[in-house]
């Protein structure tokens, strides 16, 4: 394939893979991912691993759906994760045909990418015991305002386990001091 320069001025979705339109000098061009990626790593100087793992995976097991979609990744991304990497190499090395040194490599590639540990479980505090003081001022204020607003709304957070505030304990103390006399 010849590597050449084309100007991109509008992107098709396929069902399973991505195909682009190019205008050229000679007219307009239609190139699928394979060879976008095939133009793009002609230019490159270095070698990619990946890349030739993916092309010799494709090759030996065609109908792989899991190769096939990593190598979608990879030409439209530009890169893979570390448990796709990992999932690349645990396939490769159970296929002959991938030379030994690209599994090195590829292992190596694997071990610098960084590891992303999951946060561990947040333990929660111990239920606060209930004072039952508050509980008993709340009872006798809504046994004689059954329709108190605030002191139903300061009970179902009571009911529910819910913290009450410093300034809601104040709030019970003086409705039960004002309204309990």
């Amino acid at each position: 394939m010849i590597c050449a320069f084309f100007i991109k001025y509008e992107k098709e979705r396929k069902k399973n893979h991505s195909e682009y339109n190019f205008l050229s000098v000679d007219g307009e061009i239609k190139i699928t991912c394979y060879q976008i990626s095939t133009l793009y790593f002609c230019s490159m100087s270095e070698v990619n691993v990946i890349l030739d793992i993916l092309k010799s995976m494709l090759h030996l097991k065609p109908e792989s759906d899991f190769i096939k979609s990593l190598y979608d990744q990879y030409c439209n991304r530009g890169g893979l994760s570390k448990k796709q990497l990992e999932g690349l190499h645990s396939k490769a090395s159970k296929t002959d045909g991938i030379p030994p040194g690209k599994l090195a490599t590829l292992e190596a590639i694997i071990k610098k990418k960084p590891t992303r540990y999951k946060s561990e479980v947040i333990v929660q505090a111990p239920v606060q015991s209930k004072d039952e003081a508050i509980g008993q001022t709340l009872a006798a204020i809504l046994a004689k305002y059954p329709q108190h607003k605030r002191i139903l709304f300061l009970q179902s957070k009571y009911v529910n386990n819910d913290a009450i505030t410093a300034t809601e304990m104040s709030e019970i103390q003086k409705f039960g001091a004002l309204l309990l006399k």
